[in-house]
């Protein structure tokens, strides 16, 4: 049957004249932007949770959503029809991805044995699509936070036992997403942290987190998985304290336990702005470091304290994150996967597409922005201006290491008091301004 008949054959680009909301009118894929086409630009991915998954509801009430697929009494023929679907939507919408949570595309069974027999079901089916369709998988992961024997964790939970159920369901979610030729697998700590010190061994939580990694990395190498780890930081929600909350932390994490050859971060907007960060800071602490791998597109409401995942439509945002993507020369392995979901009030399958839409024309007005920018020069001048003393002999001596203190305060005695110069930052907004208005 088709689940989205709404859509008759697939979405198109119209360009901006167009008043058609089931048109693209900014990402025309096989557009060329400094170089690539935008499909190579953005590698876009479709999550499978929120948008197959998903039902509206939320902390104070339960789901809304209207879903022809999720109506069989019998949980192995509804993943079936989930799946059909999914990969409906992605070749509707013209994704080349899509990613997924072990348990979102396969029910949990009775046994863990009987768990592990249904993902193995449905990732034969997922074959079948991907065949069929040409859609890739972008990474899978597995699910160790809704269940409630990771109810304190999975990896530092306080039990070997519930660690060992962990390892094992990972062991077979890396696996299921090697079978599809998944270009890599994310880990996302979604209990791993603490509610309360009074009860925790923090450090031993931390060092048993980077133990499943490390047997994770050893079983890559085992089974010759070639695609790439992530992982990604959160700081709060569920618990009060997440250990991977956020670019530096994940950082620190990744030096302290000699992960930094093995995993790279996939980062998320929602996760930057409840870690008291912008996407651009969280972006630029992971480029800089050579760690930036994966992006989750979508947004949260500053006004409200919990992840709300919606999809990104501000310009703004999204140049900011092409800027910082461009400068680094785009994604190798990694993608812009939208983890976000429709509002409680937009529960019909047709809001699927509007939001989807509305998420890759901002991501693709924002390419073009950020292109332009670049191209034009005058932002980065501005920024090597700012800089230009360090350029100079002294300035250069002191990142070589070759100066003292006492070199310091010579120079200074030589110098006198320093000039100040402008940040100019009013000028920059306004300099932004003119290519995005």
């Amino acid at each position: 049957m088709a689940y989205f008949p709404e859509v008759a054959d697939k979405i198109r680009f119209e360009g901006k004249s167009s008043k058609n909301p089931l048109a693209f009118r900014h990402y025309d894929p096989d557009k060329v932007v400094g170089g690539k086409t935008m499909r190579d630009h953005f590698r876009f991915a479709v999550s499978y949770w929120h948008t197959f998954k998903g039902t509206g509801a939320d902390p104070f009430g339960v789901g809304t959503t209207s879903r022809p697929w999720d109506v069989s009494t019998d949980p192995m023929q509804r993943a079936h029809d989930t799946m059909d679907a999914a990969f409906e939507f992605f070749t509707k919408l013209g994704v080349d991805f899509w990613c997924f949570h072990d348990r979102d595309i396969a029910p949990e069974g009775a046994t863990f044995k009987e768990s592990c027999d249904n993902l193995d079901n449905l990732v034969s089916h997922a074959e079948q699509q991907q065949k069929a369709t040409g859609v890739k998988l972008l990474w899978g992961t597995a699910c160790l936070f809704n269940h409630p024997r990771y109810q304190a964790g999975a990896a530092t939970n306080p039990s070997p036992d519930v660690f060992a159920y962990a390892a094992a369901q990972v062991k077979h979610a890396i696996d299921a997403t090697h079978r599809l030729g998944g270009q890599g697998y994310t880990f996302w700590g979604g209990r791993e942290g603490y509610d309360t010190l009074k009860n925790t061994k923090m450090q031993q939580e931390r060092e048993q987190f980077a133990r499943l990694l490390h047997m994770a990395v050893d079983y890559k190498k085992r089974i010759g998985f070639t695609g790439q780890f992530y992982i990604e930081p959160k700081p709060m929600e569920p618990t009060k304290h997440q250990y991977d909350s956020d670019t530096e932390a994940c950082l620190n994490f990744l030096r302290e336990f000699d992960l930094m050859d093995h995993l790279k971060l996939n980062l998320e907007t929602n996760h930057a702005t409840l870690a008291g960060h912008t996407m651009q800071h969280e972006i630029r602490a992971a480029r800089e470091a050579g760690v930036l791998g994966s992006i989750d597109a979508n947004t949260g409401d500053e006004l409200i304290g919990w992840d709300t995942d919606q999809f990104p439509t501000n310009v703004y945002l999204t140049t900011e994150i092409m800027l910082e993507l461009l400068q680094m020369g785009g994604f190798t392995t990694g993608g812009l996967n939208f983890d976000a979901k429709v509002r409680r009030q937009s529960h019909e399958t047709v809001d699927l597409f509007y939001a989807h839409i509305g998420g890759m024309d901002a991501f693709a007005r924002g390419l073009e922005i950020a292109q332009a920018i670049l191209d034009d020069g005058r932002l980065m001048q501005m920024v090597e201006e700012r800089y230009a003393g360090w350029k100079g002999d002294f300035g250069q001596k002191v990142l070589q290491g070759v100066k003292s203190l006492e070199d310091c305060e010579d120079h200074v005695l030589r110098h006198g008091e320093p000039a100040r110069a402008s940040g100019r930052q009013e000028r920059i907004e306004n300099l932004i301004n003119e290519f995005v208005l």
